[in-house]
């Protein structure tokens, strides 16, 4: 065998995984959608080190088979509708091998040119495929990048909030002064990650109150907690609204946060990492509502964009804001292109220093399903959780615990917490079907969320008729 893989073994090769993959993809529906072994068991299946002179592909594709696929959690698979989807789709992984192939570090836009103009140019399209606000496009002051995740956006907009909040200290003294982070008592994890990552502490982010009926933030609450830290001397650095929290796709009032962020000149980030996605099709745009008022926001479209994770899309008003917070330039990285003012260099909107090659597979994406293929495709998701809460409301033995804009369903048995979770454990014990949990209002419920595009109405009802059989089971005893 080779030292290194020459371009015809290569083809060969790219063949028998291309194949491969096909044919996972069309054996999903077929397979658990969970592994039914114990912890360990693929661990204790694979070899205790690699082997001396190498191995063909066949047999690294023979143990994908024998030990990996019986031991993973299937996402792809129809009757997956745990968490939030994180689809790929044919190209968007035909996107990434190329991206992998080109092998593309883009850092800065003289490492990789097409790399970093590619981005910028997906990114305004992603920008006018959902309507943003022209103060996100590239053509004035804002302008978007890919993140890896959200979570990524999160930490970054708190960077560039406490830079503005700090009068431009905090590049050079770090935190200096108590700064505070306001977000839901529904925001996600990663904003508490943020705070401890860039100093704050847990005590950095203070939770406010939502209203029980719609699990959104309640802007009087927020006004009153920016009030009392003022007089307290603590600055408020930055919101975090959301538009779909995680555990029940709850909208913010963004029109009413965003007008207090403004009176007090605090940042707004706009988190909408599985929702946004909803914004290509006109009908759902009116989660947007508000977001004039936004410093910066983010979506997934590695959740429901039918792009392979990972690929967060994050908008800024000001990008000189953005660059300022973050910016290190040490000699080994100067060049002309970068001296000039005329590019965009990437390392300077994320953390790390090192890019991929992501707007590939976004880019794939958008020219094969084009505008009206991405909403059908969210349009088919609202369309099935749709038809599963109609289910759940005809049957009195269930009810909804909250609002479905979207494609989250999220319901529970008109009885206690513990036969709730029993239903949950009994159906994902199948093998057929993985749902999730949350608490809504403190009360246990389960989650349904659709947004394979290999689900279809068959999957959605033999999900239902799964819960409503071991429902009875659960009920009677």
């Amino acid at each position: 065998m080779a030292e290194h893989m020459d371009p015809e073994e290569f083809r060969r090769a790219g063949y028998a995984v291309v194949d491969w993959i096909a044919d996972y993809w069309t054996t999903l529906g077929q397979r658990p959608v969970t592994s039914q072994d114990p912890p360990g068991t693929v661990a204790a299946a694979l070899s205790a080190g690699p082997t001396a002179h190498g191995e063909p592909i066949e047999a690294v594709l023979a143990d994908l088979d024998r030990v990996v696929t019986p031991g993973l959690t299937h996402w792809q698979h129809p009757g997956f509708f745990g968490y939030f989807p994180a689809n790929t789709s044919g190209p968007s992984v035909l996107g990434d091998l190329v991206s992998a192939g080109l092998g593309v570090q883009g850092m800065l836009w003289a490492t990789g040119p097409a790399c970093t103009e590619l981005e910028t140019v997906m990114l305004d399209w992603l920008a006018e495929l959902l309507d943003l606000p022209q103060r996100f496009r590239s053509t004035g002051r804002g302008g978007g990048v890919i993140q890896d995740s959200a979570s990524s956006a999160t930490l970054v907009a708190l960077l560039v909030a406490l830079h503005r909040a700090s009068g431009g200290r905090w590049r050079e003294t770090g935190v200096d002064r108590r700064y505070r982070a306001y977000t839901s008592t529904q925001g996600h994890s990663s904003i508490e990650k943020a705070a401890r990552i860039a100093g704050l502490g847990s005590d950095g982010v203070r939770p406010v109150e939502v209203d029980p009926r719609t699990q959104a933030m309640r802007p009087e609450e927020l006004r009153a907690a920016i009030e009392a830290d003022r007089a307290a001397g603590v600055v408020p650095a930055i919101v975090v609204a959301t538009v779909g929290t995680t555990s029940t796709t709850a909208i913010d009032p963004l029109p009413e946060i965003g007008a207090i962020c403004a009176e007090y000149g605090i940042w707004l980030h706009v988190d909408a990492a599985y929702a946004g996605a909803a914004a290509v099709c006109p009908e759902l745009r009116w989660t947007h509502d508000g977001l004039e008022h936004a410093d910066s926001y983010c979506f997934d479209p590695h959740k429901w964009l039918l792009t392979g994770f990972d690929c967060d899309a994050f908008w800024v008003a000001d990008a000189g804001e953005l660059i300022e917070a973050l910016t290190v330039l040490p000699e080994y990285l100067r060049n002309a292109a970068s001296e000039s003012g005329a590019v965009i260099d990437y390392r300077d909107w994320q953390v790390p220093l090192g890019r991929r090659f992501r707007a590939l597979k976004l880019w794939f994406v958008l020219r094969w399903y084009g505008v009206e293929g991405l909403r059908a495709h969210i349009r088919s998701g609202v369309a099935l959780a749709d038809r599963f809460a109609e289910r759940i409301e005809a049957d009195d033995r269930f009810e909804l615990t909250a609002a479905h804009p979207f494609s989250l369903v999220c319901f529970r048995l008109r009885a206690a917490d513990e036969v709730s979770a029993e239903l949950l454990r009994r159906v994902n014990a199948t093998g057929r079907v993985h749902l999730t949990h949350t608490r809504v209002d403190g009360r246990y419920s389960l989650r349904l969320a659709v947004g394979s595009p290999l689900t279809t109405e068959k999957h959605v009802d033999e999900a239902w008729d799964l819960l409503a059989a071991t429902a009875t089971d659960v009920l009677t005893g």
